[in-house]
């Protein structure tokens, strides 16, 4: 189908009237009109996911509606002696709500029980729902920490994961039989059913379960936390409720949900403008630790104060890092136990892994590769893992990156080792004395609309096949491309990668240091992974360290 072919088929039924007049506004903007309509809103690494408005490259009712659609067919034809059932949740974001009950409606047309939650939730509520539901699928609208012109929509399988290969390619090819017209509309009320406190209060419980430390340890620690205008405010407060965190200060600026962020550039724990009014609140009640979740509250930012008392946050990999020697340190270990991270994130865990004699399986970018591993190793027990991009998960009940739970951890830290008056920060250091200086860090260029993303395939292209012998005057030693699943070193000896194909490369300097390339798989972005490191002989060295 040519590009006018599929703008013309917007522009009459089964389109509603609105549809079709803001695809004729777009006519008035060739640039916008084709990147909305020159190709289809994908499955990438958190779902789909994309700018709301009238288009198949958009988030929209109908986009949605058929991606629905073909989930109902794949769950009908794979489940065919169940019922299937099916979660939905929706997030703080402009849309999500209404697009959340005209999905709902598109899965009771095909007599699917359709449990909707009766207002927003958090990620991993959703993801814990599907299982205490014992659903077959999930759904949560949201775009995550995307700016506010985003909308999405996170699939999720009967284990509580986002779907993987083979099966998110045999849903995708439901999807790309139908046309927009084979949409089933027609609401059966009676299959759809309100959830609510049944299931928050049920996880609000089972987060707390898994603390480390007893209530009377947590009286003294002093917690400041912003949603980010999202959903984390929804459960929060009782999560840290039942804990026993009585000194908690909300950041109200903040704290009601709003799609439009209106208080911070980027709804982002990733980004230090997130923090500046949660930083402010700390200052005045003179708090131990800052936490930030972003809108779906999958996500968490935390600051702490250094060896000086001063304000820092800490990035992905550094968070990642404590809460694993944290749990570590106090859980009753066996060989049986394994942690887990990603290709892209700090190879310290392997480090912390070899010390305590566990094991650390690495995955694809993307927490669903983290959940498959527990789905797949039933014989073996998921202690805690996480990504660089600021997403970590405490024991399996959830099969998604948990903020809440690594939120009531990240607490525990701080009031544990306020009791033998060390801090996070010390902490931080002690680990990369014992296990080696790593430090990360992440640059990513916006390349928007049909040109950026040709630009970013060239990009990966040259590299592939204009492969550098130097960076920076260093050499590589070894490339990893983990779409072609091979590793070649500088002699040309060539390795298979055991890791399914991904868009992603990856160089070994000879000074030890990685640097990984890769699409977003969320944004239009191409991102640089770096990863330095080197032995840490005096903590002294870390007073001069600032955190982005």
């Amino acid at each position: 189908m040519t590009l006018n072919e599929r703008i013309e088929q917007w522009e009459k039924s089964p389109f509603d009237e609105s549809t079709i007049a803001e695809v004729d506004t777009l006519r008035q903007n060739p640039t916008e009109l084709e990147d909305a309509f020159y190709t289809d809103v994908a499955f990438g690494t958190g779902g789909m996911r994309g700018i709301m408005g009238a288009g198949t490259n958009r988030i929209n009712r109908y986009t949605l509606g058929k991606a629905s659609q073909g989930l109902a067919n794949y769950l009908n034809a794979s489940f065919k002696n169940i019922a299937p059932k099916i979660v939905i949740a929706y997030d703080c974001r402009n849309n999500s709500h209404t697009f959340a009950k005209a999905v709902a409606k598109v899965f009771s047309a095909n007599n699917i029980d359709t449990y909707l939650f009766s207002s927003l939730r958090s990620t991993p509520v959703l993801s814990y729902a599907v299982r205490q539901l014992e659903a077959q699928a999930g759904i949560v609208l949201t775009a995550s920490h995307n700016p506010p012109e985003y909308n999405g929509y996170k699939v999720y399988n009967q284990h509580g994961g986002q779907i993987v290969p083979p099966e998110d390619k045999q849903i995708v090819q439901y999807i790309e039989a139908l046309n927009f017209s084979d949409i089933r509309w027609e609401e059966n009320a009676a299959l759809i059913h309100n959830i609510d406190k049944e299931v928050d209060e049920v996880y609000a419980d089972t987060v707390v379960s898994k603390s480390l430390l007893t209530e009377a340890e947590r009286q003294k620690t002093s917690v400041v936390f912003t949603s980010l205008h999202g959903t984390a405010i929804a459960t929060m407060p009782t999560v840290f409720e039942k804990a026993g965190y009585t000194s908690t200060y909300w950041v109200d600026e903040q704290s009601e949900p709003n799609g439009n962020f209106p208080t911070v550039v980027s709804p982002n724990p990733e980004e230090k403008e997130a923090f500046t009014l949660a930083l402010k609140k700390a200052k005045e009640v003179n708090a131990d630790i800052i936490l930030g979740t972003d809108p779906d509250a999958d996500r968490l930012g935390i600051g702490v104060k250094n060896l000086n008392g001063e304000w820092t946050l800490l990035n992905g990999n550094q968070l990642m890092v404590v809460l694993t020697r944290f749990v570590l340190e106090n859980s009753s270990i066996s060989s049986k136990n394994f942690i887990a991270s990603t290709i892209v994130s700090t190879p310290m865990m392997i480090k912390m892994a070899e010390a305590f004699n566990v094991e650390c399986k690495l995955g694809l970018t993307g927490f669903k590769w983290i959940a498959k591993m527990i789905q797949d190793f039933p014989e073996q027990t998921f202690l805690c893992g996480g990504e660089e991009s600021y997403g970590y998960l405490f024991g399996h009940d959830v099969r998604d990156k948990d903020a809440i739970s690594a939120a009531l951890l990240a607490c525990d830290l701080q009031a544990h080792l306020a009791t033998k008056g060390s801090s996070i920060y010390a902490y931080l250091i002690d680990s990369y004395q014992r296990y080696g200086c790593f430090h990360e860090d992440l640059v990513s260029v916006t390349k928007k609309g049909k040109k950026g993303a040709e630009e970013i395939d060239a990009l990966m292209h040259d590299f592939r096949n204009n492969t550098p012998t130097k960076i920076a005057g260093i050499a590589v030693i070894t490339f990893d491309d983990f779409l072609a699943g091979t590793s070649t070193s500088v002699t040309g000896k060539k390795q298979a990668i055991d890791l399914p194909p991904a868009n992603v490369l990856r160089f070994h300097l000879e000074d030890g240091s990685t640097i990984a390339v890769r699409p977003s798989g969320t944004e239009p972005k191409i991102k640089y992974y770096f990863s330095v490191n080197t032995p840490l002989d005096k903590a002294s060295i870390m007073l001069q360290y600032k955190s982005n």
